[in-house]
Formats: structure tokens, sequence, C-alpha cells
């Protein structure tokens, strides 16, 4: 059963077709202006929205603008009078909104309901939790109330996780949920030279160095009353970081090549792809940064931890693409079966982008996913290397053994080494040192 809102101030027309959308089976509402779509659409939601171009008080473009700024996502007919609108409409508003023609026949409702099922209704939004994040399993149900318990504090938050498990959307997540007035303003703290990394942070004045040709905020300023998004924040240089951990201290800024401390205020969230264990062992990270930045940790569940939710993802993610492309792809129980029982080693990264690759690959005639044959990621764990592993071995003979065939099948590459073993650069170049003779020969 479809919520459907009908909006049009012809009252003959609205009780014709609110009779023929209960004998459908349907539920519906109506309103004879934008003012009650309004007030309708603040107290509920509506699944299809049956939309006059012209009303008393504006036109039906108007409630497609207010349908963009909040969360409901209800699939729209226009209802014309005159053909010749209709043209105008499609030119306007594009492939994505129906168009009928008055007076209307009951298969031309059933046709419009038909041509959007309730799932590619409701997964575009219905299922995003703080507006970004997708997952009904018991573990995203912990997330959720983690983000809304920490949201409305001052605490800062370090997001642990895999690559791929959506670090970023979850800093989104806090973000929204905080209803924070400031900006949500992110940096990766891995991808910045050494050089630049204390103007980037914290800004600089004019003439500081060679090219500082203007004053330039940081992006702790840029954050004001809002969110800093530190991400890969153990990649940031450990000389760099007693800096990092003044401003956490003190909540004030120095720009370079200046003196005087400028005060900010905004919740810092940090992430990382390394575990607690590792950030100890490998010391990326000075103890008292880890627990400034480290209030209120919170570890992101792997996709292979939270499988019930495969299903879920990929049809959002089909359900996306099918309307940015006006397609009406579906998957099978057998295909959802197949994507569930894969390990995803990338996570909904490499899950998203498996579903992209099988929808450029299918017919556009055909309503079928083309999913090949084999999913399995060069990451997976049935892939890693096992020759030449016995019985005895140290984990440093087989952690050595690893690093020298992942070098030789990247030539060499060092960065795309340490990427594939899902370590840092740094790290990579750490155990080469420490193998003495064998970072010799690689």
């Amino acid at each position: 059963m479809l919520n459907v809102l009908i909006v049009d101030d012809d009252t003959e027309f609205t009780e014709v077709v609110s009779s023929i959308i209960e004998f459908l089976g349907h539920s519906i509402s109506v309103a004879a202006n934008l003012e009650q779509a309004y007030e309708w659409l603040d107290h509920q939601s509506f699944d299809h929205i049956l939309l006059d171009f012209m009303l008393p008080d504006g036109s039906g473009l108007h409630l497609l603008d207010h349908l963009k700024k909040t969360d409901t996502t209800p699939y729209v007919t226009f209802i014309t009078g005159h053909p010749s609108v209709k043209g105008i409409l499609s030119g306007i508003c594009g492939p994505k909104i129906d168009y009928l023609v008055k007076p209307l026949q009951r298969e031309d409702l059933e046709n419009a309901f038909a041509r959007k099922n309730t799932v590619n209704i409701n997964t575009k939004k219905k299922y995003r939790h703080f507006g970004c994040l997708i997952g009904e399993s018991d573990v995203m149900q912990d997330l959720y109330l983690m983000i809304e318990r920490v949201a409305n504090t001052d605490a800062n938050v370090m997001l642990i996780g895999e690559s791929g498990v959506g670090k970023e959307v979850v800093a989104s997540a806090i973000h929204h949920a905080s209803k924070a007035q400031g900006k949500h303003v992110a940096i990766n703290c891995g991808a910045l030279s050494k050089e630049l990394i204390g103007s980037e942070l914290f800004g600089h004045e004019k003439g500081a160095f060679t090219g500082a040709i203007s004053q330039k905020k940081g992006v702790f300023e840029r954050a004001e009353n809002g969110t800093l998004f530190l991400d890969e924040v153990t990649e940031m240089p450990l000389d760099m970081q007693p800096n990092l951990l003044r401003v956490l201290e003190n909540k004030k800024v120095i720009r370079v090549g200046g003196t005087q401390e400028l005060p900010v205020n905004c919740k810092v969230i940090s992430a990382t792809n390394r575990t607690v264990e590792s950030i100890v062992l490998e010391k990326v990270l000075r103890e008292d940064v880890y627990f400034r930045l480290a209030v209120f940790p919170i570890q992101i569940p792997a996709l292979r931890h939270r499988r019930d939710d495969i299903p879920l993802l990929a049809t959002v993610f089909l359900n996306e693409l099918n309307d940015e492309n006006n397609c009406t792809f579906a998957w099978t129980t057998t295909q959802l079966q197949k994507l569930k029982d894969c390990d995803w080693p990338g996570n909904v990264r490499e899950l998203r982008h498996a579903v992209h690759r099988a929808f450029i690959m299918s017919d556009p005639t055909s309503t079928e996913v083309n999913l090949p044959n084999s999913l399995q990621s060069p990451f997976s764990t049935e892939n890693k290397i096992a020759n030449g592993v016995t019985a005895g071995q140290t984990i440093e003979d087989v952690e050595k053994e690893l690093i020298r065939v992942t070098l030789d099948k990247v030539e060499g590459n060092k960065t795309a080494a340490a990427e594939m073993l899902g370590i840092s650069t740094k790290t990579l170049y750490n155990r080469l040192h420490t193998y003495g003779d064998f970072s010799e020969q690689t």
C-alpha cells in the first residue's frame, strides 16, 4: 500500500481520483494548495505525490524545491490539463518526474504507481540514519546509539576502522546529529607534506614563507562552531603533534608566521585505519595526543561483521543508479545471497564499486543485473599468499616473505605495496629497515 498525497484545487477532480486510489488499496490525503501541502509534508511522509502544475498560491515547481530541502523523497507525478504543458515540464524537470494529462483513468494511476515500487521509493532516504548511514544490523544500531550520545557533547571522537568502512560518513553523521551551526571541515593528514601541514591546520600570515602571498585561515578556524575531521591522523608527522596538542588543550591557534593566539571552537573528530594496538606498538601517535583525540573512541564494524546489511546496501546503491539513469534494474534473491557471501575486504566502498560495475555491464533494455560469476577481491583472505609458509616459521619470517612477494608483484613500488598490504608507506619502510639485508635486496 502506498501513502499518496494529491495537490490540486479542483475539488471535483480530487474526489474522483481519491475514490480510484482508495479502490486500488492505497491511502490518500488531499491538499488544495501549496500551504496545505507543506503542512501535510511537515507531519507525514508520502510515497507518491500527484501534483497540479498551477495552484492558487504558486506553481507545483515550488513544491519540488521544498522537497529538495527535506529528508523525504516521494515520487512525483505532475497532473496537467493540457498536453503542451507536459512537454514544457519535461524540459524543466527532466526524466525523473512523471506526467499525466487530465482526465485520468484508473489505468493511468495504476501505471503511474507501478513505475516506482515501494522499495525504490523508500531506500533512498528511509534507511539512511542521520541522513547518510545505511544498515539495520545490531552492530549498526550500537553505532547509531554512540553517535546520538556523543553528538551533543563537546567530547573529541576518534573513529577506528578498516579502509572503506565509512569513517568520513560516520563523521558526517556526528556533525549532522550535533546540529552544529558551523561547517563540517575535513582534512587528510596523510596526504599533506610535512612543509604544508602546519599551514593547513593552523593557517599562515602573509609572507610567512615563500608563496604565502596572502593571509590564510587554517582548518581549525574554518570549522568554527562546527566539526573538524582529521582523517588518517596517525600519519601526521611526530614533530607536528605537539602543535596539535597545544591547540587541543588551549583551544587557541597561532598561524604560521604569526604571534597572536586566536581562539577556536570546534568538535574534533579524527580517524585512522590502524588498530589501537598498532598505534601503541608503532608509536605513530604521541600518548598525550591520543588521549586528547580519543576521548570517545568509536570502532566502526567491517562489512563482514554485518553481513545482514549487505542486501540492503546493495539495493540502495542500485536504486541510486536507477534513479540517476532512469532505469529499473532489480536484484534477484540469488544475487543478493551471492553478494552476502563475499568477504568484502574493501568493505562498503568495495561493495558500492562492485554494484556500479555490474550496473554498467547490464543490458539497458532489461531489468536484470549482470552480476559477474566471480566477485572475489584481489585483497580477499582466500587470495592471501600461502606459498612457502610452513609450520614452525616465525611471524617475522612469514611477514618478510609476504612483503617480498608483494614488492615483486608491484615491481618494487613501495607505495603500491603498502596499499596492498594495508599499511602505511612509513610502516613498510620501518619493516624493511628492521629486516636489514632484506631491505637492501628490495
